[in-house]
């Protein structure tokens, strides 16, 4: 049997989907599932682990049928997964309560508890970041509190993706990556963090054996391959959590490589074979999917959201425009928005319709335009949210620096990623070359990357994705543009400080 294949499961909010991946990266066959998310509460958020199996089950029997390949010529699989959400188990496997998901905001009070018990210093020392909300740990401490009696049950803790891997090979393991967000892990030493489970009263028998992104946890069960069609032989590898996975995939898992995603929020996301931890927690370092190395990360909360906004508020003709002409009412957006010169004509836009992450860690921030006049038309307001929107990556892209994390070449990803002028933007703002990927697959064929390599396929991950990785345009910083963009950018920073007490006072 020559040709060998891979399977990648990306274990989304919104849905799973499976993608079959020959050796050499190409992607041969796809599908995908939807399933709710559940709002029990204003700020809550959960979903039933039921449904990421279910889905997984049917997206992996549709793609062994369309593409018709041997299931044992699929050599291995990985699992990319939302982070931090909470599983919780019984002794017999059997879900507890529905799994309280990354987005949850209910764990305000219990992450000032895990500070004030670690110590605010001590839990970036421990984990390379403060107590966060979204983090796992703070939800364990949630049901503690509030469900005394399902946690008095509990004999497993798991992520989304781990739960998954439970179900279709038995084993109770995570990853180095994924496991990073609990707030569980000693991210410096890659291993579970003792002192901190001892803390906060966790048995340390709950949480899965901690692995390699790339190295084998298991293999296909019996009953998993009775219902999925996949063979027994098929190895299971660590996987990793979603950025960690879409690293992989876009080809960052090297010293001097970092991508930047618009979607709904932004990210900034930076490769280090060195440690480096942020001490004032504006910044994510995680470990990442590469063994032995690691990964930071700043968040701005709307990127792509402010554009959206702004079209879904102020852009109708041109929702109805793009609708008649069968395009995308972006596009029109974007030629609007390219008839403003560099700095919007002297707007100015704070995209904080979120509050912010990165750098400011303030919740109490909101949106602003800033120099708006009666001069002033729609295209100057686009072209502003667009700029503001760099900016705060650019904000994301400096912490880094001062962290000694500085990339050479950047990759666009995401809805906004696949906006040119968004990208030269980008390019011209941060001063380094912007480029993207030929393969949309992002997280699902980095966790066949690495299955590939836990395999044997491949020697390592950074060889793998040299071959599997194929890189599209590239788009290099206009010199004349940049001393613009830089000008704007120093007033645009000097604005957040100007409003921070306003903020704060509208925010009583």
């Amino acid at each position: 049997m020559s040709e060998r294949y891979l399977l990648g499961i990306d274990l989304g909010t919104s849905g799973t989907k499976t993608v079959l991946f020959s050796q050499n990266g190409t992607a041969l066959t796809s599908a995908a599932v939807e399933y709710p998310m559940s709002q029990p509460q204003n700020g809550w958020a959960e979903q039933a682990p039921e449904d990421w199996y279910n889905a997984a089950v049917v997206t992996i029997g549709k793609v062994l049928r369309q593409s018709g390949v041997d299931p044992e010529a699929i050599a291995a699989l990985g699992i990319s997964g939302q982070m931090h959400g909470l599983v919780m188990l019984d002794e017999r496997g059997e879900v507890l309560r529905p799994s309280i998901i990354w987005c949850d905001q209910r764990t305000g009070k219990e992450c000032e508890e895990i500070t004030e018990i670690i110590g605010a210093r001590r839990i970036i020392e421990i984990t390379a970041n403060p107590a966060l909300t979204g983090f796992t740990a703070g939800k364990i401490r949630w049901v503690q509190k509030h469900e005394p009696e399902i946690y008095q049950k509990c004999r497993h803790i798991l992520l989304p993706k781990d739960y998954l891997r439970y179900k279709l090979t038995g084993d109770f393991a995570t990853e180095v990556s994924d496991a990073s967000g609990m707030q569980l892990l000693d991210v410096p030493n890659r291993c579970w963090s003792d002192e901190v489970l001892d803390k906060l009263g966790i048995d340390k028998s709950y949480l899965g054996k901690v692995y390699e992104s790339t190295e084998i946890t298991g293999h296909i069960n019996r009953e998993a391959a009775a219902v999925t069609g996949l063979s027994e032989k098929t190895l299971m590898v660590g996987g990793a959590g979603d950025n960690a996975a879409a690293a992989v995939g876009t080809g960052v898992v090297a010293d001097g490589r970092a991508f930047t995603t618009i979607g709904t929020s932004g990210v900034v996301f930076a490769h280090t074979d060195k440690l480096a931890i942020d001490p004032m927690g504006r910044v994510h370092t995680f470990c990442c999917a590469v063994p032995g190395a690691w990964h930071v990360m700043g968040v701005t909360q709307a990127a792509g959201l402010s554009l959206k906004w702004f079209r879904d508020t102020f852009c109708q003709a041109e929702i109805d425009a793009a609708a008649s002409m069968d395009v995308d009412s972006y596009d029109l957006m974007n030629k609007e928005a390219a008839l403003s010169p560099i700095g919007a004509n002297r707007l100015f836009y704070l995209p904080y319709l979120m509050g912010e992450r990165t750098p400011h860690l303030d919740p109490d921030c909101r949106g602003v335009f800033f120099g708006l006049s009666a001069m002033h038309k729609k295209r100057d307001l686009i072209r502003a949210v667009m700029e503001g929107v760099a900016y705060s990556l650019k904000d994301c892209l400096n912490v880094l620096g001062e962290m000694g994390v500085t990339p050479a070449q950047m990759l666009a990803t995401g809805g906004g990623g696949r906006s040119e002028m968004w990208r030269q933007m980008l390019a011209d703002t941060f001063g380094i070359p912007v480029c993207t990927t030929q393969s949309k697959e992002g997280p699902a064929l980095g966790v066949a990357i690495l299955a590939g390599v836990g395999a044997g396929l491949y020697p390592s991950v950074r060889e793998a994705c040299d071959t599997m990785i194929r890189v599209g345009r590239t788009q290099e910083p206009i010199a004349e543009n940049q001393p613009a963009y830089a000008a704007c950018y120093e007033q645009y920073r000097k604005l957040y400080p100007a409003m921070k007490d306003a903020f704060k006072r509208l925010a009583q």
